[in-house]
């Protein structure tokens, strides 16, 4: 999805010399070149739709870790019963998300500064599974093979070098 995102954004407001966008209407009004009267409702329906996409992924994956790390019973094929604390996780985490959009926050700053934290936090992240990925006393015969370890430092060594650049631009 980031993919096409990218193309898009590319073909769309770059091509057409808007290269600072503030504000979602700016965004849309980009679109008409391509879209022509329908910009808007085609905007509304993809950041309706990636939203749809969105918000049960997160949700999800935040209840399978915190019921994974509490020890819960998770998985969506249990009954609500059998797992309460996983599907309220789920529910609190899409209220959370709800809650976010209700706040007064910039939408498009709010974009730009979750890609910056999520390119610095994943550093740390690539580094702790490269380590536990690399130890055959905690994976066993999943252990990761010598170029696969290649390949992960060096996405952290891409991923450490772009945050600290973005850092530096800033």
């Amino acid at each position: 999805m980031a993919f096409f995102i990218i193309l898009t954004t590319a073909a769309t407001l770059n091509a057409n010399g808007k290269t600072d966008i503030e504000s979602t209407q700016q965004a849309a009004e980009a679109l008409k070149p391509i879209a022509g009267e329908a910009a808007f409702l085609l905007f509304s329906l993809g950041i309706i739709g990636t939203g749809l996409l969105a918000v049960p992924v997160l949700a999800g994956s935040a209840a399978y870790a915190l019921g994974e790390v509490r020890n819960w019973k998770v998985g969506l094929e249990h009954a609500f019963g059998e797992a309460k604390p996983f599907y309220l996780t789920i529910a609190a985490a899409v209220f959370a998300g709800l809650g976010v959009v209700l706040l007064p926050i910039d939408p498009i700053k709010a974009l730009i500064w979750s890609a910056v934290l999520n390119g610095v936090i994943v550093v740390p992240i690539i580094g702790f599974m490269m380590i536990v990925a690399s130890r055959r006393e905690i994976m066993g015969e999943f252990t990761a093979a010598p170029w696969q370890r290649v390949l992960g430092w060096l996405t952290l060594a891409v991923m450490a070098a772009a945050a600290v650049g973005m850092f530096v631009l800033m």
